[in-house]
């Protein structure tokens, strides 16, 4: 049976099962922010989770703190809420700084994990200390990048690739123009300016957004970074900070994280995909941008643009970051045990918030990247 066809089972498996009353339970998906407040994320109150086996702190208290991407941030929160639950001798702290931000702090030492949108590259592994040992990048979830829009009266938006690659180089200025009127034959598109709203920090959803740029539209000219000059638009930090940015701005339209939109209410588009087919974003559209994906050794996979028929189009994966040989090896332990629950008993949490959870095959090879640090 091929990645894809256990990818597709999953999904039928999980919607019988019913387990989650939110969403589509994936069973398999694929695959890898100033401080937030400690209030019970979503979904953490009302989804057990059970571990298999207390960390190994020895009883005394570990807190361990991390820093990086914004857009696994409610999983994270939901996860490290969950864990401490079961195991209250471990404490997790993370600040949602953006993955630029948080790759820094990790190479700086500040943290003891860091978590990016974006896989190492290797300027970054040629400033990693040699006294932390190497780096370990494994993924954590699987998630995807929605262009979300605040327009009256308009609900199931449907762009085209040159309608959407338009307004993120500034082509299009009104939300009537021709091209968006011509997959939009039925909705009253107002005579108002095209707000674009793109992340201010250096972002791993930055990273994900602008590959598939360069990928999807042919004037995109301002390449694929954390950080780039954007041509047009207004900037605002974090995918918080986009969501809000859009949540106050009539006439709006950015791109953020799904699980962000989702727990906003944000309106999401329908986005046309290398197929040409129109697709709307949901965890079973982003799985499937993911067929035939090869995982490597480093778990750097990159899915910039999917060949998939009904695959939404802007799918990645997200990473942790750990140090080889941690200063702490106590917390280099607790660490490790968080990350097997989290990729197993915590698997619920990541389905019901809108991620994807790794498939069994990723998790083995993650628990044996871990265990050979």
């Amino acid at each position: 049976m091929t990645f894809s066809s256990r990818l597709l089972n999953s999904l039928s498996v999980s919607k019988v099962a019913a387990i989650l009353p939110v969403g589509v339970a994936l069973s398999l998906g694929i695959v890898a922010c100033s401080p937030q407040t400690t209030t019970t994320p979503p979904g953490a109150a009302k989804t057990e989770t059970k571990a298999e086996a207390p960390a190994a702190t020895g009883g005394k208290t570990i807190a361990l703190s991390g820093a990086g991407a914004t857009a696994p941030n409610p999983l994270y929160q939901a996860w490290f809420a969950a864990y401490n639950k079961k195991n209250p001798n471990t404490q997790i702290s993370y600040q949602s700084v953006g993955s630029g931000a948080g790759v820094k702090q990790f190479l700086a030492q500040t943290v003891d994990f860091g978590a990016t949108d974006s896989a190492l590259k290797s300027e970054e592994r040629e400033k990693f200390p040699a006294a932390a040992g190497k780096p370990i990048q494994v993924p954590s979830t699987g998630l995807f990048v929605v262009f979300a829009y605040n327009l009256d009266g308009v609900k199931d938006l449907k762009l085209s690739r040159e309608s959407y690659c338009g307004i993120v180089d500034g082509s299009i200025k009104k939300w009537n123009d021709e091209k968006i009127k011509k997959d939009n034959p039925s909705a009253t598109l107002p005579d108002t300016d095209v707000t674009f709203v793109h992340r201010s920090d250096g972002s791993g959803t930055t990273s994900i957004f602008t590959k598939h740029l360069v990928k999807a539209c042919p004037n995109w000219k301002a390449g694929a970074d954390k950080s780039v000059e954007w041509p047009t638009g207004t900037g605002a930090k974090g995918n918080e900070g986009v969501t809000a940015q859009l949540q106050q701005t009539k006439g709006a339209i950015g791109y953020t994280e799904f699980s962000n939109a989702k727990s906003a209410n944000l309106t999401m588009a329908s986005l046309q995909n290398k197929a040409g087919e129109f697709v709307v974003p949901s965890p079973e559209s982003a799985a499937k941008a993911l067929s035939g994906v090869t995982i490597p050794e480093d778990f750097a996979v990159s899915i910039p643009d999917p060949e998939a028929k009904d695959a939404y189009p802007i799918v990645s994966l997200t990473w942790l970051l750990f140090y080889s040989t941690p200063k702490d090896a106590a917390k280099g332990d607790a660490l490790k045990s968080f990350t097997k629950w989290a990729l197993t008993e915590g698997k619920p949490l990541a389905t019901e918030l809108g991620y994807i959870p790794l498939p069994e095959e990723v998790v083995t090879k993650v628990t044996a990247a871990l265990d050979a640090k």
